[in-house]
């Protein structure tokens, strides 16, 4: 999770997630050489004194400061599809999970489980037992096996809501009346916190998501003492 004053993105959990940050740094140096050239430029013409006369005239500037961006584009373009692609791709998910949107607290039903279901609120500051987080703990957490692919079913029962979960690379609109589908999964095991990211309400920030993912042999016997 976020710690104070972080100015980078949260560790990966998940192959996406590091895709996305593999990304991202690729972007960023990008625009960091486009604006080192653009900075030069600009300090060159305002220090040198030397002028040439025919420079905006030549053809061969205009071809390159217009195939040039559009090489840049196509750097940026392809490997952002190939992230889009795969963040759609559902291969033979090994446990589906639906959740619903509340006004303001989410409800998670295990499908492949015939009674495996519960409601999730926020544990009230006044409540917190000594080392947990303001805002994002919960009375009951998700748990999800670990390595192992998850099927997110999201939607809500009132308004708009978007669960969120950043060290997961996920981020999946709630909206009433349609069914949206993500898929996760955890290379290591732990707690993962998300909050709703659509303005739902005056409660908003008090709606929070804990993940916890265990190994398959943990996670078959929470399930069976649940049920």
């Amino acid at each position: 999770m976020a710690y104070p004053f972080q100015l980078g993105l949260q560790d990966a959990t998940s192959p996406i997630m590091e895709e996305l940050l593999h990304f991202h740094d690729h972007t960023l140096m990008i625009v960091f050489l486009i604006s080192s050239l653009v900075l030069y430029i600009i300090t060159l013409m305002l220090t040198t004194k030397l002028t040439h006369t025919s420079t905006m005239d030549a053809q061969e500037v205009e071809t390159v400061w217009t195939i040039l961006p559009a090489i840049i584009l196509v750097l940026i373009a392809l490997p952002s599809l190939r992230i889009l692609y795969m963040m759609d791709e559902i291969n033979n998910p090994s446990l589906t999970v639906k959740t619903m949107g509340h006004q303001w607290y989410w409800s998670y039903e295990y499908t492949d489980y015939e009674d495996l279901n519960f409601d999730s609120y926020m544990i009230p500051t006044q409540e917190l037992k000594p080392g947990e987080l303001r805002l994002l703990e919960v009375d009951n957490r998700v748990v999800l096996p670990m390595e192992m692919t998850v099927r997110m079913l999201i939607s809500s029962e009132d308004v708009l809501h978007s669960w969120a979960v950043p060290s997961l690379g996920l981020k999946t609109d709630a909206i009433p009346g349609r069914l949206n589908q993500t898929t996760l999964m955890a290379m290591r095991p732990g707690l993962y916190y998300g909050q709703c990211s659509e303005i739902c309400g005056s409660n908003h920030s008090f709606m929070p998501i804990v993940l916890e993912m265990v190994p398959l042999s943990y996670f078959e016997t929470w399930s069976a003492l649940m049920v």
